[in-house]
């Protein structure tokens, strides 16, 4: 009788969310096990169930019907509502072959966009984004987007304020750090365990809600600044501060003004490790603009009793405090303000660099974030020199494609943008995490050509031309091995491909052939031997580090390997604590910039050289007319960003069907709403659906839409659109932060909310567009 596989017998996977162990039977995916080293498994794996052989699946390589049939530039309206046309791999790499020489032939190198944006999978060679920008950096180069959605705002500034922003961000104080010695950890913007599920390049263990538990059992408290109570943990017994959406840093300047008033804060440290206090000093008290920034004053800006703030400042100054900044600040208008005023609050308190205090820029943004883990760099697949310089930030995608030659600011300097004739996209989709869809989808008819690799047939594939299908990491081995995690994974190809989807390396390496460019691009190697490749350079690269890494097949055979992680850190900046001048910070000053000459130097009309308090345009300070209510679009707890949306997970967690919208049950009462009733939530950009679901602990005056529903529109009477299946990015507002750092501001958003009476229909959302079978056109 054959002995019964158990679990661990079961060959492992990885994804941004987690390692499991695959259950799988007759070439099904049956089950994925949470990894036997993972203390809080995720369940967002659970999405895969069903939806890696179901109708959403794309089988074959597809081509957009007017396109195919008349060529590029034809009826690029119709991108998202006309069929495809299926062909074969050598048709489809022909065209895109043909179609990239002809661009570069015609317009040059900067006329191709490679819009991947990360996100894709957690394998260190299968990454999609890595794969394309190598791929294009062969034939010539593309015109390539900086800084993150997530916070491109925060790198920005910090980069002028504390230096390399990838070491402040993804090293502060650890988690074992903030257990032995905080006392007091102050969340602006909370930190919403279900954003700690995920982590870019893997997650071996899930390491914050035990290290919170941990934290508060040995006597530190929290305080939670958030419109949202539930974004911190309920279990922590944090104070909740319910602030205005928008006005923290005006909270933050109150503070600073307390600890000014009452010489709570330590000279000493500001002397030493920064520079500009003083000039900031005179912000704070009014003498250089007439405004004193008290208690009294950010009372009416945020909505905080006066006396609460005063207390909080006082709690602050007398225990080993640590300040976390969520990322979500950053996503608002001046959303660079909100990490350099919490820096400089930080530095006036004294304690940056000190175990378990100074700053944090986004516990529990990331599974990273606090993880105790050892300092160490693994190779890579390099990217190779890109000779095309003309770029954009990342989220001026729509400013790009509808203003060809037009210019635009951006940290100091004035660019321009390109002409882009065809947009190359792979991992990530650009209808969920762009705003004011509207405006997108209008700028995306631009283009003559837009070529993406997917494997379900999301907003992205259904709005492109030639769509080419690839696998999922769960039809790949793969290799996770990130510095941000302790845990190195043998990722397994745990089922088959699907029908004729192939890896983007296997694409790009075919269609790099037909470019002459195919040596350059693959060096000889098939993807066994990069995967081998990586783990020996990897393996090198750690024993420089003191780390002994097993075999390639030794660890092949276990599937995985722990690093074990030093002693608490205290984060990037205890090394500048202890000797400034032997461990000075990449500044143009070599200190903390409280006043940036830098910025100063840029001459801006709309940035002050120092952390400054900026009224939004769009909020509930000035919300007027139809438009009363402030909507908060926060990461969805069931997937990551638009992943897996059409999964059971996601799909479990909607209300009749769609993405809900919370709004406080006093709102709800006023309005005359119920939970369940079906709203239109609306404003002069777009509209989307949503079915009410009552929420306790969220403000008065807000609405929260988690973003990641797949697009489902039709236009609506003023042209704008409205989504019927709940994505709150037809209403968000597609303008830069400001000059400085053009980052998106999602979160200065107003909204109307009514009741809907009208006929919705079956959404579209989770159908495949129509496929025309046994066609070929011109190639």
């Amino acid at each position: 009788m054959p002995r019964k596989t158990s679990v661990e017998d079961m060959p492992l996977t990885a994804a941004h969310w987690g390692v499991h162990r695959a259950e799988v039977k007759e070439g099904k995916l049956c089950a994925l096990h949470p990894f036997e080293q993972d203390p809080n498994p995720s369940p967002i794996a659970s999405g895969y169930l069903g939806v890696l052989d179901d109708a959403l699946r794309i089988d074959a390589p597809m081509v957009r019907k007017s396109w195919l049939e008349n060529g590029p530039g034809s009826a690029t309206h119709k991108r998202g509502h006309e069929p495809f046309v299926q062909v074969t791999w050598d048709e489809a790499e022909t065209l895109v072959a043909d179609e990239l020489k002809r661009v570069k032939s015609a317009y040059g190198n900067e006329a191709i966009y490679g819009g991947s944006y990360g996100w894709s999978g957690a394998g260190r060679f299968h990454h999609a984004q890595s794969q394309l920008h190598r791929f294009l950096n062969c034939i010539g180069g593309y015109t390539k987007s900086v800084n993150t959605y997530s916070l491109a705002a925060g790198e920005v500034i910090l980069s002028h304020i504390l230096g390399d922003p990838a070491t402040l961000i993804h090293n502060p104080p650890s988690w074992q750090s903030v257990v032995e010695s905080s006392e007091l950890l102050v969340a602006f913007g909370g930190m919403p365990l279900r954003n700690s599920q995920i982590s870019s390049g893997g997650t071996g263990a899930h390491r914050a809600r035990t290290a919170l538990s941990e934290a508060q059992n040995n006597g530190v408290s929290f305080v939670n600044i958030s419109p949202i109570r539930s974004d911190v943990a309920a279990d922590l017994n944090a104070e909740w501060i319910a602030v205005r959406p928008g006005s923290d840093v005006a909270l933050m300047l109150a503070i600073a003004h307390e600890l000014l008033k009452n010489s709570w804060h330590d000279r000493a440290f500001l002397d030493r490790y920064t520079t500009g206090f003083d000039t900031f000093a005179r912000y704070v008290t009014g003498q250089s603009d007439g405004v004193v920034k008290s208690a009294a004053w950010a009372a009416d800006i945020a909505h905080v009793p006066t006396q609460k703030i005063k207390d909080l400042a006082s709690r602050m100054a007398k225990s080993r405090t640590l300040i976390s900044v969520s990322w979500s600040l950053t996503r608002q208008e001046n959303g660079e303000q909100p990490f350099w005023m919490a820096t400089t609050l930080a530095a006036m308190l004294g304690q940056i660099g000190l175990p378990g205090a100074g700053i944090a820029f986004g516990y529990c943004a990331s599974n990273s974030i606090g993880m105790e883990r050892r300092p160490v760099k693994f190779a890579s697949l390099a990217q190779g020199p890109n000779p095309v310089k003309s770029f954009i930030p990342v989220a001026r995608i729509s400013d790009m494609l509808l203003n060809p030659g037009g210019t635009f600011q951006f940290n100091g300097q004035t660019h321009r943008y390109p002409e882009i004739k065809l947009v190359y996209w792979a991992g990530g989709n650009p209808f969920h995490h762009h705003q004011d869809l509207t405006k997108l989808e209008r700028a995306w008819q631009r283009p003559d050509t837009i070529i993406a690799h997917e494997w379900c047939w999301n907003a992205l594939a259904k709005r492109s031309d030639i769509v080419l299908p690839c696998t999922t990491q769960l039809e790949r081995r793969d290799l996770m091995i990130t510095p941000r995690d302790p845990y190195v994974v043998a990722m397994e190809a745990v089922v088959p491909p699907y029908a004729q989807a192939r890896d983007d390396y296997t694409i790009l390496s075919n269609i790099s052939r037909r470019l002459g460019a195919e040596q350059s691009f693959t060096e000889g190697r098939s993807c066994e031997d990069w995967l081998r490749w990586l783990y020996e350079e990897s393996r090198e690269k750690a024993a420089t580090f003191d780390i002994t890494l097993p075999d390639y097949e030794e660890f092949s055979a276990k599937g995985w390997h722990y690093i074990a992680p030093n002693q608490p850190g205290s984060g990037a900046l205890a090394e500048y604590r202890r000797d400034p001048e032997a461990a000075p910070l990449r500044t143009s000053s070599r200190r903390i910039e409280i006043f940036s000459k830098n910025i100063i130097g840029f001459g801006s009309v709309d940035v002050l050289p120092h952390p400054a308090w900026y009224p939004p345009s769009e909020w509930l300070g000035n919300a007027a007319g139809p438009h009363t209510f402030h909507l908060i679009s926060g990461q969805p707890a069931e997937k990551l960003h638009s992943q897996l949306d059409h999964g059971p997970e996601s799909r479990a967690a909607k209300v009749m069907g769609r993405t809900p919208v919370n709004l406080n049950p006093s709102d709800a009462k006023a309005l005359g709403i119920v939970d369940g009733d079906l709203l239109r939530v609306f404003n002069d950009r777009g509209a989307c659906l949503a079915n009410a679901r009552l929420d306790v602990s969220l403000m008065q005056g807000c609405v929260a839409i988690s973003t990641g529903a797949w697009l489902d529109v039709e236009r609506q009477a003023d042209g704008t659109l409205i989504c019927r299946n709940g994505n709150p990015n037809t209403l968000t507002r597609d303008q830069g932060t400001s000059e400085l750092a053009q980052g998106p501001t999602a979160h200065s958003c107003l909204v109307g909310i009514e009741k809907f009476l009208g006929q919705t229909g079956p959404t579209k959302a989770y159908s495949p567009p129509e496929i025309e079978r046994g066609k070929a056109g011109k190639t």
